[in-house]
């Protein structure tokens, strides 16, 4: 809550209404956003104001159901914001309703197919009256007191009934299948300055990881891909490595990247599509975390 409070603001105070939102430029939206993560849900948050805005006569449909056809919304945002802001009767299931609930129950599935059983059983259980009220009380009772390590059983309100704390298992629900082991991926990082010191840039892909975003010029990001390959760079030139490689994790692989600086010659001209960004506007740019520990280690951010 608080790494996301002040972008929270932020949001509100640029686009206080939905129709701001709709009408935004994405690569504004996307700059707000950059530093987060999970960038497909900044371009999905743009990409649902502005169907709402078309389609729904700027008012969001109430019903579950209508609202999971909205880009980004999937069935716990669907069922939140139909019972907490409309009073619907649906069954929210975040992380921590799954861990109450496998607890009172004693199920011990392992996440992820947990979910199918939990999604039943609170919908049995969230009442038809005041279901908006219920839903953040279950969500509060797994946030502070049947918590992932140390639940508080002595203050909790189903202490008499639970199955977990009756078997001695609470704290070892939900059970989660082994994880897979995060493969590493290699790519290089080329910097490349003109004269006055500006950065060359450019958007990435629309489609795929980070997609949108602004980057410096980098490498396919491969398994065996090389960290020392002047093939690759995009241009001949005087390249200097920099002291430390990137390092960064992502959902589902590791990255390792060196980055390499440059400054192009008077007669280079950029690509179409790439563009120089000033030192002092780097922050500005919707650059990912990655790309800002990159431009970090070569001295132009801190």
């Amino acid at each position: 809550m608080a790494a996301v409070k002040g972008y929270f603001e932020l949001f509100i105070k640029t686009w206080p209404t939905l129709a701001d939102m709709a009408n935004a430029e994405e690569e504004d939206i996307l700059k707000a956003w950059a530093g987060l993560g999970y960038y497909s849900r900044a371009r999905n948050l743009y990409k649902c104001a502005q169907f709402v805005q078309l389609h729904h006569n700027g008012r969001f449909p109430e019903e579950e159901e209508r609202l999971l056809k909205l880009p980004g919304i999937g069935p716990y945002t669907a069922a939140a914001i139909s019972t907490i802001a409309f009073g619907r009767h649906a069954a929210v299931v975040d992380g921590n309703v799954e861990r109450v609930l496998s607890r009172r129950y004693g199920l011990l599935t392992t996440l992820p197919a947990l979910k199918a059983e939990v999604k039943p059983l609170m919908g049995e259980m969230t009442p038809h009256d005041r279901p908006g009220d219920f839903a953040q009380a279950m969500m509060d009772l797994g946030a502070t007191v049947c918590t992932p390590k140390s639940p508080a059983c002595g203050i909790c309100p189903w202490l008499e009934v639970c199955e977990g704390r009756k078997q001695g298992i609470a704290d070892t629900l939900p059970r989660k299948a082994p994880k897979k082991m995060k493969p590493t991926r290699r790519g290089m990082a080329f910097l490349l300055s003109d004269e006055s010191g500006r950065i060359l840039l450019r958007k990435r892909a629309d489609k795929g990881l980070l997609a949108g975003m602004s980057e410096p010029i980098t490498t396919h990001w491969a398994d065996d891909a090389a960290l020392e390959d002047l093939t690759a760079a995009p241009i001949q030139a005087d390249w200097v490595r920099t002291e430390k490689d990137v390092k960064h994790t992502f959902t589902h692989f590791h990255l390792e990247m060196s980055v390499w600086q440059a400054q192009a010659p008077a007669t280079y001209e950029e690509p179409e599509g790439y563009w120089w960004s000033e030192q002092h506007e780097l922050e500005g740019e919707a650059l990912p975390t990655v790309m800002k520990k990159a431009l970090k280690v070569g001295g132009l951010i801190s």
